[in-house]
C-alpha cells in the first residue's frame, strides 16, 4: 500500500475548493448537488446515494454489473456554480475517501478551456480493491494555460461497487525559485560540446540500453567498399567515462529497423542485400536478430517473410512489435505487414497478421494510440507521402485504414520528423519541416498538430518552424522566405519541452544551423536555441541521454563523407542549479495501474517515464513521455503508473524527476509490465477518434510488391560509386548547364566522378572521356 493511499490522510493546511464534497446537500433529482453520472460505452450500472458513508449521512455507490466497453463516472457538474476555479501553472492536491470491489477504477479529471470548452484532462490514479475505507490522494499535473475549471471523480471500467465520499481540493503549487544561473547565454539557449573523440563506427542507427549505454549500429555504413569487404560493424558507448566497444556484426543492418524489447533486448530487422546501381534499386534483407545489452552479442531470430530495406518498427501494448514498408529482396516495396511476437520470440507467419496490402514506403512513422490503433503521422523517408491525404488511422484488429485530413503538403514531408508530444496521455502529434529528395525543392517549415482525443481528428497547422542559418557551400548565411529543413531530429526532454534541431536544406546537401524549444503547453517555439557547431542532415540523429543531456551522431552529405564528430547538448535547465536526486526507488520493477514510491532529496512537481531512444533517419515512433501523476508526503513520492499498455508499452523506461525550476534529476531504471499473476487492473480506454469524417477503407487484394524506381532515394546512379549521392534534380537556382552543376558539385565537396555506364542523363561528361566534371 503506497504510502498515500493509506487509512490516514496527510495533514493539509489549505482549503477545501469544492462545493458539497460530502454529499450532504441532495438536489430534487435524488442526485447531490454539484454531482452527476456520467460515461460512455455498453455497460449497465446504477449510481446512487447511500448510508455507507465514511463521514457524515452520505457516500455516492457506483455499481457496474455488465461492461463490454467504456466506463462509468460519478463527477462534479460541468458547470462554472459548481466546478472548482484553478489557475494556470498551480498544482492541485486531490483526494477522496473510497472502498472498491473491483481493480478497474481510477482518478479522472476534466478541464474548462476558455476558448474550447469542457474537455477530457488526465487519469491520475488507479484505485486498489478495498474493502474498507481508504484514502486516496493525488497531485495534479501542472494546470495547462487557458485553463479556469477543473472537475473530477471516479471512473470504473469493470464490475463491481466502488463507494467515496469526502472529496477534497487543496492547492499544492510550489514556489518557483529565482533565477541563479550565472553561465551567460547558455542560462536560456543552452550549450554544446564537440566530444574529444569520435565515434569508431558510420552509425545511422542508435539505441538507448537500459543499462543507459548506446548502441550504434553501422552495419556497412553506406561504404560500397565495406560492403564488398563483408566489414559490418556495431559499437556499444558509455556515457558516463566516453568509452567504445566495437560489436562483432553478422550481417548488414545498414539501414534496417529496431526497437526495444520489454526485456530490454534490441530487436533489429532486415538491413541491407544489395546497393543500388543505375540497373536496379537497393535490395532489403529478410534476416533478423536480437542484441543483448548484457553480453553485447548478436542471436539470430527466424528470417522475417522478405526483405523491409528501411522499415517502420513500432512496439505494442502487449508487447509485440510491427513493421511496415520498406524494400524486398528483390527492390520491389514490401506490402506485407509483419509481426514479431512477444510471447514466442518469433516473426509470426503472414497468415496470421492482419494484411491491408498497403505500401506504406520507406521508415513511415507509425504512433502507437491510447486504444491500439496505430497514427501514420505522414513523415517518412524518400519522395512523396502515401495516397489521399497522407496521414491516417491504421487499425490492427479490424484492419481497416482511415485518411486523417489536414497535413499541409504531404508530398513535401520526406525526412520530416513526428512525435508524440508530452505527455502521452495527452495524444497529440506534432510534425515537423520535411522536403522531397525527387523535385528537391527547398525544405519547409511546416509544422502540423493532431490531437488524437477529438472526435473526428484531423491535423491543423502548428507554428512555422524558427529560421536559422544554411550553408550551400560559401559558408553559413541566414536562411530567408519560406526556407526550412529536412532531416531534423526531436528529442523530448524531462522538463516536458521538445528539442528540435540539425537538418538540412536539400536532398543530403546545404546544413541548416538551427535549433529550438517545442513547448507543448503553449504550442509555441522558443528560436534561437543553441546549435551543434557540427552538421547534422542524412543518417544523423539526436537523443537523449540517462542524465538528461542530448548526444547526436551522424551526417552522411551526398559527396559520400561520413562526420564521425559525437556532439552533447547540455539544455538549459541544467544551468539552473542543483539537481534533485532519486534517493531511494522502492521497487524497479513496476507493474500497470501501480502506486511507486520513491524518495527525493528535495520538493519536486512532476514525474515521468521516458522510453529510451532507437532513432534512425529523423524516425522514432516508440519515443514518448508519460506523466506520472505524484502523491507527495515531505521527501516521499508515490507515482500512480498508467493502467494502460497502450500508453507505455512494456519495457524498461527512464525515470525523471524535475523540480518547480524545471530542474530534471538524473534518471533512474525501471520495468513497467504486467503483474507476474496478470492480476492488475485492466487498461483504461478512452472513447477518442471515433467519429473520423472519412469512411475507413477496407483491405485491398491481394498482392506481392509495389513497383519502385531504381532512382528511389533521389540520386543518380550513373556516376560514382553508391555511397556518392548525384542529385537527380539540383536545387532551384542551379543552372541547367553542365557547368553549372559541375559548380555546384565542386562547392559542396563532391571529387571527380566515374561515369557507371554509358549514360550520362545530366550532361556531367561534355568530353566523353568517362569522368564527370
Amino acid at each position: 500500500m503506497g504510502l498515500l493511499l493509506s487509512g490516514s490522510p496527510a495533514a493539509h493546511a489549505g482549503s477545501n475548493l469544492l462545493v458539497n464534497p460530502g454529499f450532504e446537500s441532495v438536489g430534487p433529482d435524488g442526485m447531490p448537488t454539484c454531482w452527476e453520472k456520467s460515461g460512455w460505452g455498453d455497460n449497465d450500472f446504477t449510481a446512487q446515494l447511500t448510508d455507507k458513508s465514511h463521514s457524515g449521512s452520505n457516500a455516492m455507490a457506483l455499481t457496474v454489473t455488465r461492461i463490454t466497453g467504456g466506463d462509468r463516472k460519478a463527477m462534479m457538474l460541468e458547470s462554472t456554480s459548481c466546478a472548482p476555479d484553478v489557475t494556470p501553472n498551480h498544482q492541485y492536491d486531490l483526494s477522496v475517501w473510497y472502498t472498491s470491489s473491483t481493480p478497474n477504477a481510477a482518478i479522472t479529471v476534466f478541464r474548462h478551456d476558455v476558448q474550447n470548452g469542457w474537455q477530457y484532462w488526465t487519469d491520475l490514479k488507479t484505485l486498489p480493491v478495498s474493502p474498507d475505507y481508504q484514502h486516496a490522494e493525488v497531485r495534479t499535473p501542472v494546470v495547462p494555460p487557458n485553463t479556469d475549471q477543473i472537475t473530477w471523480g471516479v471512473s470504473v471500467y469493470g464490475v463491481g461497487t466502488v463507494v467515496t465520499d469526502d472529496y477534497d481540493m487543496e492547492d499544492a503549487t510550489q514556489p518557483t525559485p529565482g533565477d541563479a544561473c550565472s553561465a551567460g547565454a547558455a542560462c536560456t539557449q543552452g550549450s554544446w560540446q564537440v566530444m574529444p573523440f569520435k565515434n569508431p563506427v558510420r552509425s545511422m542507427h542508435a539505441v538507448v540500453l537500459r543499462n543507459g549505454k548506446v548502441l550504434l549500429v553501422a552495419g556497412s555504413g553506406n561504404s560500397p567498399e565495406l560492403f564488398q569487404a563483408g566489414t559490418f560493424t556495431s559499437a556499444v558507448y558509455d556515457p558516463k567515462n566516453g568509452s567504445f566497444v566495437t560489436i562483432p556484426t553478422p550481417v548488414d543492418m545498414f539501414c534496417g529497423g529496431h526497437v526495444q524489447l520489454s526485456d530490454g533486448r534490441v530487436l533489429i530487422l532486415s538491413g541491407t542485400k544489395a546497393y543500388s546501381d543505375s540497373s536496379h534499386g537497393y535490395e532489403g534483407i529478410k534476416d533478423s536478430y536480437i542484441f543483448d545489452p548484457a553480453t553485447n552479442s548478436y542471436t539470430k531470430t527466424n528470417d522475417l517473410h522478405d526483405g523491409h530495406w528501411y522499415p517502420s518498427a513500432t512496439v505494442l501494448g502487449n508487447g509485440d512489435v510491427i513493421t511496415f514498408g520498406g524494400l524486398k529482396e528483390d527492390s520491389s516495396g514490401n506490402v506485407t505487414t509483419e509481426r514479431f511476437s512477444q510471447v514466442q520470440q518469433q516473426w509470426l507467419p503472414t497468415n496470421q497478421v492482419n494484411q491491408t496490402w498497403s505500401f506504406w514506403g520507406l521508415y513511415p512513422s507509425m504512433i502507437l494510440m491510447q486504444d491500439g490503433r496505430l497514427f501514420y503521422s505522414g513523415s517518412h523517408v524518400f519522395g512523396n507521402g502515401t495516397p489521399g491525404t497522407g496521414a491516417s488511422i491504421y487499425d490492427t484488429n479490424a484492419n481497416t485504414v482511415t485518411d486523417v485530413p489536414g497535413l499541409q503538403d504531404k508530398d513535401h514531408r520526406d525526412q520530416s520528423a513526428s512525435v508524440l508530444l508530452p505527455p502521452a496521455q495527452d495524444q497529440r502529434v506534432l510534425t515537423m519541416g520535411g522536403g522531397n529528395i525527387d523535385s528537391n525543392p527547398d525544405a519547409n517549415r511546416n509544422t502540423d498538430i493532431i490531437d488524437l482525443k477529438q472526435p473526428n481528428p484531423q491535423y491543423v497547422p502548428g507554428p512555422p518552424l524558427p529560421q536559422g542559418t544554411v550553408d550551400q557551400g560559401a559558408g553559413p548565411v541566414p536562411e530567408t522566405g519560406a526556407q526550412g529543413k529536412m532531416y531534423v531530429s526531436a528529442v523530448l526532454l524531462p522538463d516536458g519541452n521538445v528539442l528540435e534541431t540539425g537538418g538540412g536544406l536539400h536532398n543530403r546537401a546545404d546544413p541548416v544551423y538551427e535549433a529550438s524549444m517545442f513547448d507543448p503547453t503553449t504550442n509555441t517555439y522558443k528560436p534561437g536555441m543553441a546549435t551543434d557547431p557540427i552538421p547534422r542532415s542524412y543518417h544523423s540523429a539526436a537523443f537523449l541521454l540517462p542524465d538528461a543531456r542530448v548526444m547526436t551522431v551522424g551526417d552522411n552529405p551526398g559527396n559520400g563523407t561520413f562526420d564521425e564528430h559525437v556532439s552533447i547538448y547540455t539544455p538549459p535547465y541544467l544551468y539552473k542549479g542543483p539537481r534533485p536526486q532519486i534517493t531511494f526507488t522502492a521497487n524497479s520493477q513496476w507493474t500497470y495501474g501501480s502506486t511507486q514510491r520513491i524518495t527525493v532529496d528535495r520538493p519536486i512537481v512532476k514525474a515521468e517515464l521516458i522510453r529510451p531512444a532507437a532513432v534512425t533517419h529523423s524516425s522514432d515512433p516508440n519515443q514518448r513521455f508519460v506523466d506520472l501523476p505524484i502523491g507527495v508526503n515531505g521527501n516521499s513520492v508515490d507515482l500512480n503508473v498508467t493502467s494502460n499498455p497502450n500508453l507505455a508499452p512494456p519495457g524498461w523506461y527512464m525515470l525523471f524527476a524535475v523540480d518547480a525550476a524545471g530542474v530534471p534529476s538524473v534518471a533512474s531504471w525501471v520495468h513497467l509490465g504486467t503483474s507476474p499473476a496478470n492480476t492488475g487492473p485492466s487498461a483504461m480506454v478512452h472513447n477518442f477518434a471515433h467519429s473520423p469524417e472519412n469512411h475507413a477503407k477496407q483491405a485491398g487484394r491481394p498482392r506481392t510488391a509495389q513497383p519502385i524506381s531504381p532512382q528511389l532515394s533521389g540520386c543518380d546512379r550513373d556516376y560514382g560509386g553508391a555511397d556518392v549521392c548525384v542529385p537527380t534534380v539540383f536545387p532551384k537556382g542551379v543552372p541547367n548547364t553542365t557547368a553549372g552543376r559541375c559548380t555546384w558539385l565542386h562547392h559542396h565537396g563532391y571529387a571527380r566522378l566515374r561515369l557507371t555506364g554509358r549514360k550520362d542523363p545530366l550532361g556531367l561528361d561534355p568530353h566523353h572521356d568517362g569522368w564527370a566534371c
